[in-house]
């Protein structure tokens, strides 16, 4: 590869996969909906918002949606992009987008992938920040969509929390 601003070369390994999606779901008793997923890389189990692969020419907040629901089987209202994300700029040429949906309702069955393991939780807001202090939440793009989240909720005319 060639460096755009002095035509320095050097051989990297670059990643080029599909954009990824997190949902930040909020129920009408403002409690986020989590999920508690068997991630392969650390062998282990990872709080983190539910998401996943955003297929190709797909809008991103149509496959928020649609993971929201097989993931958890939660269908919220009003989904609305907060923001993107490079997940890993040094190794990952895609984005993770980040959406926000509200009064999200358990409205169906679970759907997962063959290779998914996740148990859905559900946590008031009010415990977001003592979650990420405590290292609850280590997965760095949930910790972005969280902060997110959070910055949101600072926002008080756009945003009712208990």
């Amino acid at each position: 590869m060639k460096r755009r601003s002095d035509g320095v070369e050097g051989d990297f390994f670059v990643l080029n996969t599909n954009d990824w999606v997190n949902v930040l779901a909020i129920t009408p008793q403002n409690e986020l909906i989590l999920v508690r997923q068997f991630r392969y890389g650390t062998h282990d189990y990872s709080l983190e918002p539910p998401g996943g692969v955003v297929e190709k020419d797909e809008d991103p907040l149509i496959a928020g949606i649609r993971e929201l629901q097989e993931e958890t089987g939660y269908v919220g209202e009003n989904p609305e992009l907060l923001g993107v994300v490079r997940p890993n700029a040094a190794i990952l040429s895609n984005r993770c987008h980040v959406m926000l949906v509200r009064n999200a309702k358990k409205t169906a069955e679970l759907n997962f992938d063959q290779h998914e393991e996740l148990i859905t939780e559900l946590y008031p807001l009010t415990e977001l920040k003592d979650l990420v202090k405590k290292g609850e939440i280590s997965h760095s793009i949930g910790l972005n969509a969280i902060l997110m989240l959070l910055l949101e909720m600072d926002d008080t005319e756009k945003f009712a929390v208990c």
